[in-house]
């Protein structure tokens, strides 16, 4: 017999619920689920997207370990020394400390989800060139 779940601490975000913000490094983000509104701990999951066209602006954090993992579009992505291309089903690991942007290649924008470990915070977010994002 399946175990029942603890209804009580279901956190459930809605997409069409979440309002977008840009981050310090130029991304449109939607946080799908953050310590800081949604109950959960230890890790934080947003949805990003780049326009056609645009890059966010090369930085790193200290702090926190990232997965990428592409959902739609075609990208460019540059992990300290390393530069490659990136498509749809993609997962990319960028550790703490790792200097790194992404650049939207292509005619679509470019979608991707985002788990930080510790979860993501402007202070923990280093820019390495001139400007915030877009």
């Amino acid at each position: 017999m399946p175990a029942v779940a603890d209804t009580s601490r279901v956190r459930r975000v809605r997409r069409s619920e979440v309002e977008p913000f840009v981050t310090r490094d130029g991304s449109l983000i939607r946080e799908l689920m953050h310590p800081d509104r949604h109950g959960c701990v230890g890790q934080s999951l947003a949805e990003a997207t780049v326009e056609a066209g645009a890059r966010t602006v090369l930085h790193r954090h200290r702090k926190s370990e990232e997965f990428y993992h592409i959902l739609s579009g075609q990208g460019r992505m540059r992990l300290g020394d390393a530069v490659f291309t990136v498509i749809e089903g993609d997962t990319i690991a960028i550790p703490p400390g790792s200097a790194h942007n992404i650049e939207a290649v292509g005619e679509g924008e470019l979608v991707f989800l985002c788990c930080c470990v510790p979860p993501y915070s402007h202070e923990d977010t280093e820019l390495l060139e001139p400007g915030e994002g877009r």
